[in-house]
């Protein structure tokens, strides 16, 4: 059974709900430890085309964004729950989520 590492970008706002999400569909778990995760805060730029319907901003403007960096592991096994509960909670129409594969 192999490992992932997941990573994800989202408003500070919401970031604690990410994480929640995460951990209840089995995301984050280290040997006797539950919940794990690492977060950095950083800030996030885009700028919505015509067709977007944008949580923060509006079409056409540059917007910047106040955002944490989630990151956990998780077991092959909760790799489907685990991404389908951050796009469940996660605000943005376009979800920011990296799935790495692990050696270890």
């Amino acid at each position: 059974m192999g490992k992932y590492k997941v990573v994800v970008t989202v408003p500070v706002s919401h970031a604690n709900m990410v994480r929640e999400a995460i951990g209840q569909a089995g995301g984050g778990r280290v040997g006797n430890y539950s919940f794990c995760s690492f977060s950095v805060r950083g800030v996030g730029r885009f700028k919505p085309n015509e067709h977007a319907r944008p949580f923060v901003g509006g079409t056409g403007l540059l917007e910047e964004v106040e955002e944490e960096r989630i990151e956990v592991t998780c077991d092959a096994a909760e790799l489907d729950a685990v991404v389908a509960a951050i796009k469940r909670v996660h605000p943005y129409e376009e979800v920011v989520l990296d799935v790495y594969e692990l050696n270890s």
